[in-house]
């Protein structure tokens, strides 16, 4: 009996694949398949990505739905034709498998990017986010036009390829076309675990339409962008830039730029899909007349007077907690002290509590032992004026399992 799509294993160097591509090395893998870079031998070994599509669910009696999604994918990718979007180039099933092929892009995403500017001591500027926004809105623009939505915009899925200029859109793998959404709307039919997994975007990224009802418009990208825009700007995890009681995003601590842009972000991040803008060229006119006198934009979403939990040394720790990435290159999402010129006058008057330093160094002993109060004392002695913020942030890096880094943040939260 022969092996389904989703229990063969992965494809080895040096393999050559419809006798036409050498497989170089596994790029990645998710829930939907495997991605690999190749060489196309009739090509002049042309470098070009090539996906398996073998998704992680039911046995054979799923293969044709599979079948489906791969076809509808290579629809949707087959119809799109931008220089910032990867090429088209083939799909084929041969030996059980389905495969789709790409153009490759050298560069890098812009997680890893942004990871290179924390290690230089910044994040990406208002500058540079408003003009990465205006090369990227005509590429939305593009792709609903054609009834498209990419549904899993993020960092991860946005790259700049090597010696060019403009960034460019990746990974369809979970686009959608919008016939096709509004016709599950009005279907009957039980929604099946594939049905599933192509109707999900990335948490923290992807609107809480999205997430709980697998519904989306071209609202959802635009709001899925505005994420990521603060993330550049803030180079925090979007956990640590919504408010975990009111749901309603605080990024404006921790950045500071001008009220225009300000407006704009809050209103493509705008919670209900018809408070946010509904096109992507209603976005760029906006982005056009930032600096203009008297600027008459749409209503924006407004931010909450700050909060008087920000007062609390304990409370400006809690927020300073993030996991980081093991993978070198990708985003560190520091907690860098706020640098709103507000909560910096209000952090310099602030300072560690004894009873703060005990209860951390006593959470910390429980997962990694006796030698939490040596740490505890070696970060004060090279740090004697550091803010709470910054000496929680030191202190989570001496925890190197992020479950554990999780149950400390909760523990100074009881």
């Amino acid at each position: 009996m022969s092996q389904s799509p989703m229990t063969r294993p992965e494809i080895t160097a040096g393999t050559l694949i419809d006798n036409r591509y050498t497989i170089q090395k596994l790029l990645g893998q998710g829930g939907l398949g495997r991605t690999y870079l190749a060489f196309d031998t009739r090509r002049f070994n042309e470098a070009c990505v090539l996906k398996e599509f073998a998704p992680i669910g039911t046995g054979e009696s799923g293969l044709e739905q599979y079948r489906n999604l791969f076809k509808r994918e290579a629809k949707i990718l087959h119809q799109l034709q931008h220089p910032q979007i990867p090429k088209f180039l083939a799909c084929f099933e041969g030996d059980n498998r389905l495969f789709l092929v790409q153009e490759y892009v050298d560069g890098k995403t812009y997680s890893r990017l942004l990871g290179e500017l924390q290690r230089q001591g910044r994040n990406f500027s208002e500058e540079e986010v408003i003009e990465w926004l205006k090369n990227l809105l005509p590429v939305l623009e593009y792709v609903h036009q054609h009834n498209i939505i990419h549904r899993d915009i993020s960092p991860d899925n946005i790259m700049l390829p090597d010696g060019k200029d403009l960034p460019v859109l990746i990974d369809f793998g979970v686009g959608k076309q919008i016939a096709d959404i509004n016709e599950a709307r009005s279907s009957n039919h039980q929604v099946t675990f594939v049905g599933k997994m192509s109707l999900v975007g990335k948490v923290g990224y992807a609107p809480r339409e999205q997430i709980s009802l697998g519904l989306c418009s071209p609202s959802s990208d635009l709001y899925a962008l505005g994420v990521t825009a603060i993330v550049l700007l803030t180079g925090r995890d979007p956990s640590l830039l919504m408010d975990q009681y009111s749901l309603e995003w605080n990024w404006r601590y921790y950045t500071y730029v001008t009220d225009d842009l300000a407006q704009i972000l809050d209103y493509m991040l705008a919670d209900r899909p018809n408070n946010r803008y509904q096109t992507a060229k209603e976005v760029l006119i906006d982005l056009e007349r930032i600096g203009e006198p008297e600027v008459a934009m749409s209503p924006p979403i407004m931010v909450d007077d700050l909060p008087a939990t920000i007062f609390n040394p304990e409370f400006q720790a809690m927020s300073a907690i993030s996991p980081s990435s093991n993978q070198p290159g990708e985003t560190i999402f520091s907690s860098p002290t706020p640098i709103n010129p507000q909560i910096g006058r209000i952090e310099q008057q602030l300072s560690l509590k004894p009873a703060f330093i005990k209860h951390c160094q006593q959470e910390l002993a429980y997962h990694i032992g006796p030698m939490a109060n040596l740490i505890i004392e070696e970060i004060l002695a090279e740090n004697p004026y550091i803010s709470p913020d910054q000496f929680v942030e030191l202190i989570i890096r001496e925890i190197p399992d992020f479950q554990a880094a999780f149950e400390f943040k909760k523990s100074l939260f009881s």
